[in-house]
């Protein structure tokens, strides 16, 4: 899902979920999921990751090997539940690829978004929240708290559902949202504030009467000074981002309408 989103919970089938919901024996339990998670960490990433704000409960396993197993275990809705309990960095990532977004209800969405201290964690979070029944409230609810990681899953929320489904937020509630971010970015916790520069470039490339809106209000907004730790990271500008990502998107079109 690119910067919009933790991993690709939306490219999870129908037939997946089917497939998961009627598999008779796992093909690895939770002790078994844990332990290989355990296995695979290596003391490289666990720096790099500990560095990142990941804290002390983490093994360093790497993203491509927490691809492989999401691909092995495919979504085990209950499994997910199980390892974010944990608190264990690695297996609350693990949680967020293998969780079933039509199964997470509000109470556990909340506790979720409570549990979050960790920037990755909370992409990824939005990610899952953002498809769920409780997507629309939970972001609308969210965005609006003063909390750092809760406005900054909120407004991620945002950027994964107009991702997903372009029209699954009005253009006049994200007009007001434009005029929120305006408003509110500056004197927003840091990492919310990455979050609200993202939101602002979703609706600039995912609404395109809004695109122009979008890029007047980056312009108006300017700079924003994010601090990513020691990741090299950085929040991109708003009116550059969208004007590049359009022309690329527009050429893109062109090239298959000439095919």
């Amino acid at each position: 899902m690119g910067l919009w989103c933790g991993y690709p919970v939306a490219s999870i089938t129908k037939s997946e979920r089917r497939n998961a919901r009627l598999r008779e024996q796992k093909i690895m339990d939770f002790k078994s999921v844990m332990a290989d998670l355990e296995s695979a960490g290596n003391a490289e990433n666990k720096k790099i990751y500990k560095q990142q704000g990941a804290g002390e409960n983490v093994f360093g396993v790497s993203h491509s090997h927490l691809k492989k197993l999401r691909k092995k275990l495919g979504v085990d809705h209950e499994l997910a539940i199980e390892l974010w309990e944990t608190g264990n960095s690695d297996a609350r990532s693990l949680a967020m690829m293998v969780a079933d977004p039509d199964e997470v209800s509000p109470t556990v969405a909340t506790q979720w978004m409570k549990d979050v201290d960790y920037a990755v964690h909370g992409s990824e979070v939005a990610g899952v929240v953002a498809l769920s029944p409780a997507g629309p409230s939970k972001m609308r609810q969210w965005r609006k708290q003063k909390s750092e990681f809760a406005r900054a899953t909120g407004y991620s929320m945002l950027a994964c559902m107009l991702e997903n489904d372009a029209d699954a937020v009005e253009d006049m509630e994200c007009v007001r949202i434009l005029k929120d971010v305006e408003m509110e970015i500056h004197r927003s916790p840091n990492r919310a504030r990455h979050s609200m520069v993202m939101a602002v470039i979703a609706i600039g490339v995912y609404k395109p009467d809004l695109s122009e809106e979008a890029i007047e209000t980056g312009e108006r907004i300017g700079d924003v000074q994010v601090d990513h730790g020691e990741s090299s990271f950085k929040t991109p500008k708003i009116a550059p981002y969208i004007n590049k990502t359009l022309k690329r998107t527009s050429a893109r079109k062109a090239r298959i309408r000439s095919c």
